[in-house]
């Protein structure tokens, strides 16, 4: 399967990055095809300018052009594994950011033609949505807020994606009190999860 696989921590030494290493060689191990973004190292500028805001829709072509790369692997992908850890109950700003500047009209999604119409989905090449994250929170606030962060990937963004999509989830709660012990078990789970998916 072609895969798309988008990192997004500030620090390299992070369990973060682990995370990251560990399902890019799983991924391939198992002869998947990937193509990797991590954010960070290439200093991905989140910022949607003031020109482009107002471009967003009546010239939506300029700020594509200064995205080909992440415009046209999202395009090729049959899967997008998102990794990242969990802030303020959503993704990092870098990406968000990433989703702002490169999610654009025309590309993963069509504006909706009238009011109380939904947007018409762009992305249906894509049919496995993995998403690997760690939050500070335990698992039942979380689930007590009912889960924002998980709710942006898996009810917001993957009706842009194939109706056939199938969504894989791992998350490790508590993160500012686990052991090396949970972050091993953890690895392994995200490990054994990621070498089952099909080819």
């Amino acid at each position: 399967m072609r895969l798309l696989v988008v990192f997004s921590h500030p620090c390299p030494e992070s369990f973060g990055a682990a995370l990251y290493e560990t399902a890019c060689r799983t991924l391939r191990a198992a002869g998947h095809e990937l193509r990797c973004h991590d954010l960070y190292a290439e200093n991905f500028n989140p910022v949607l300018s003031t020109e482009e805001r107002r471009q967003y829709l009546t010239d939506t072509a300029a700020i594509i052009a200064k995205h080909t790369e992440h415009v046209d692997n999202l395009q090729w992908a049959e899967g997008l594994v998102v990794i990242y850890p969990t802030w303020y109950y959503g993704p990092p700003a870098m990406l968000k950011g990433w989703l702002e500047r490169v999610w654009l009209p025309g590309i993963t999604f069509e504006v909706a033609d009238g009011k109380q119409k939904r947007t018409k989905p762009k992305l249906q090449n894509i049919r496995l949505l993995v998403g690997i994250t760690t939050s500070g929170s335990p698992w039942w606030w979380i689930r007590l807020i009912r889960d924002p962060g998980r709710s942006l990937w898996t009810r917001g963004l993957r009706p842009l994606f194939s109706p056939r999509c199938r969504v894989i989830w791992k998350q490790l709660y508590n993160m500012n009190h686990v052991t090396e012990d949970d972050r091993k078990v953890f690895l392994g789970k995200v490990e054994r999860s990621l070498s089952t998916i099909p080819v």
